[in-house]
Parts: C-alpha cells; structure tokens; sequence
C-alpha cells in the first residue's frame, strides 16, 4: 500500500506539472525594449512597418503627439502542442485512473475513463493562447546625422525575430538582453 501512495503522489505531482505547463505556454510574455538606429527615424519606422505588415500585423493607429505607431495582429496557437498537450493529459489521467483503481479495486476500470478528459488540456491551451496583441513603436528620441531611439512594446517572440531578421538591414541594435535570456 505505501507503494500505490507514493505513485499516487507522483501522478498528482504530475498533473500539477501539467497545469503549470498549460499555463505557462499560453502566458502573455510582453516586454518593452529600446533600440537604436544610425538611420533616420522616418526610414526605419517605414522598414518596420513594411516589415510588420509581411508578417500580418495591421496598422492601428497611433498618437502623433507621442509619437507612437500601434498595430494589431492575431496570435493563433500551436496545433501540434496542443495535441501534445492533449496527448500528456491523456496518458496522464489514464495512469491517476490506474493508480486509483489500484487504491479502490471496488471501481473496477471505471478509473480509467480519466483517460477521455486528456484532451481538455489541449481545448484550453488552444482557448487561452488564442488572442489579440499589439505591437508599439514609439520614437523616443532623434539626433540629426545620428540616428534615432525607438521603444518597442510587443510579444517577446515577435521582438527577438524583430532583431534578429531588421537588426542589419535598420542597423538596430539594443542591449542585447532578449537574445541572452533563456526564458
């Protein structure tokens, strides 16, 4: 019996596991960077919007007093996650079925009809990762012959691909600090 208690604490472990997975993967990451161009300001703000509008992004106004850019875009989820997600919910109510079942012989294999709510984790993933963003661009500052400062507010993915796929031909740079983190 003190076996089926740990391997009962394990497979709750597990599901809790899950549930933090689920909620990490659709997680609004939005982070605020500044980064610097040694083009004009009116030549990079033009190549990040044609750029923007490639990817899918709509022009959604702004604010000329501040001297902001807005624009709109559709974050859709990950299919094969979340049959994965769906998949991992699966195996891991079938096993708290078996557990149970180990627990309470008196159910029969009733337990491991757990087993069908598997793909609930991937119904919610594709739910909650499902969303509106936005992307700002506000021009913070413009020297003369020097360049200018942009800060970006935006998911962290579509400005780690920003960087890398405009940082030469925008000669944008910035700290650094999205390509170096690990999360």
């Amino acid at each position: 019996m003190a076996n089926t208690g740990s391997t009962l604490l394990l497979t709750l472990l597990l599901a809790i596991g899950l549930v933090f997975f689920l909620r990490a993967a659709s997680k609004d990451r939005t982070t605020i960077v500044e980064v610097h161009s040694g083009k004009p300001a009116l030549e990079v703000l033009e190549g990040l919007s044609l750029w923007l509008t490639a990817r899918g992004w709509q022009a959604n106004g702004g604010d000329p007093e501040q001297q902001l850019l807005r624009f709109r875009g559709q974050v859709s989820s990950s299919a094969t996650l979340a049959l994965l997600l769906s998949l991992l919910g699966a195996v891991g109510a079938a096993c708290l079925g078996l557990v149970i079942r180990q627990l309470l012989p008196q159910l029969g294999w009733w337990p491991l009809l757990l087993a069908l709510a598997g793909p609930l984790a991937g119904f919610l993933y594709r739910r909650r990762a499902e969303r509106d963003e936005s992307l700002d661009l506000r021009l913070v500052k413009e020297i003369e012959g020097q360049g200018c400062s942009l800060r970006l507010r935006a998911h962290r993915d579509e400005l780690i691909a920003l960087e890398l796929e405009l940082a030469e031909p925008l000669q944008l740079a910035s700290d650094g600090a999205l390509l170096s983190s690990p999360i």
